[in-house]
């Protein structure tokens, strides 16, 4: 009889793991990063794990919430890490590669202010095996660069393996949308601004109190443009919800509210830019 999903990626895991006392695991308080927290606990104890958190204005109060908890479930210590990539021009201008800038970033400050403050033998971020093969993630790049493990993709794990494995281990985010960051809502080469990142949270947050639990608000200057599953579109646009919707975002700072009849689009802005280039 073959092992679990589980057992097996804990097992792998170990072997992957050898070397390492202390790691510190990159989380977003996502489902990706959730799982590889909770198997290196398993791996190498909690008290020898650490959840290193970037704090940012890009980074949604609720998501910040939400890693907090998975990280105290696990009972696993929480090291809030102040990253200031809105200093950098390359981020700010938001081309195709923004995510490189914020990660390294992120990555720099681990290295300088974390690594040896908190005895860490490495760091690890929860890419999977999906993520590996998008063109999409220039992040990528910056975890290669400073030497950050990706255990997950390693092991072969996609995202519905991820899930699974979630599920077992009675993670709360298990069935958790995908939350990128707040930049991603900002169309490439369009300026990253606190303002702009807050709007959308806010707008965010205010749908999400009306029941859409998977959205994305694009910004889009005076627009609002609302990215929603198939199945949430109707409802949106149809009493009694219409009114809520709209006055969400204008509530927000936007002027109009625009729901988008293609729905939700991972990747939206910057998977076109790619395909543009190859």
């Amino acid at each position: 009889m073959s092992a679990s999903p589980t057992v097996d990626a804990i097992t792998r895991l170990t072997s992957e793991l050898a070397d390492i006392h202390r790691l510190g695991v990159a989380v977003s308080g996502g489902v990706d990063s959730s799982v590889l927290l909770a198997l290196a606990a398993r791996v190498l104890g909690r008290e020898q794990v650490v959840a290193l958190l970037g704090i940012s204005p890009s980074l949604a109060a609720d998501e910040r919430a939400g890693a907090h908890a998975v990280a105290r479930d696990l009972g696993v210590t929480v090291v809030e890490v102040t990253t200031r990539e809105m200093d950098r021009a390359a981020y700010r201008a938001n081309g195709p590669d923004r995510c490189f800038h914020c990660k390294d970033e992120l990555f720099t400050t681990i290295d300088t202010q974390v690594m040896a403050a908190h005895r860490l033998d490495a760091v690890a971020y929860g890419e999977n095996a999906d993520d590996a093969r998008r063109p999409d993630r220039p992040g990528s790049r910056a975890a290669t660069e400073h030497r950050v493990l990706r255990p997950l993709a390693d092991l072969g794990l996609t995202k519905a393996a991820v899930r699974s494995i979630a599920r077992d281990l009675g993670l709360a985010c298990a069935d958790k949308p995908a939350a990128p960051c707040l930049a991603s809502r900002i169309p490439h080469f369009a300026e990253v601004t606190p303002a702009k990142l807050r709007q959308v949270e806010r707008a965010e947050s205010a749908l999400h109190r009306l029941g859409f639990t998977d959205i994305r608000v694009r910004h889009h200057g005076d627009v609002a443009r609302i990215e929603l599953p198939d199945e949430d579109l109707l409802r949106a646009i149809s009493e009694p919800l219409r009114h809520a919707v709209r006055q969400a975002v204008t509530t927000a700072g936007f002027r109009y509210a625009a729901v988008d009849v293609g729905g939700i689009r991972s990747g939206a802005f910057t998977l076109a830019l790619v395909a543009t280039h190859d």
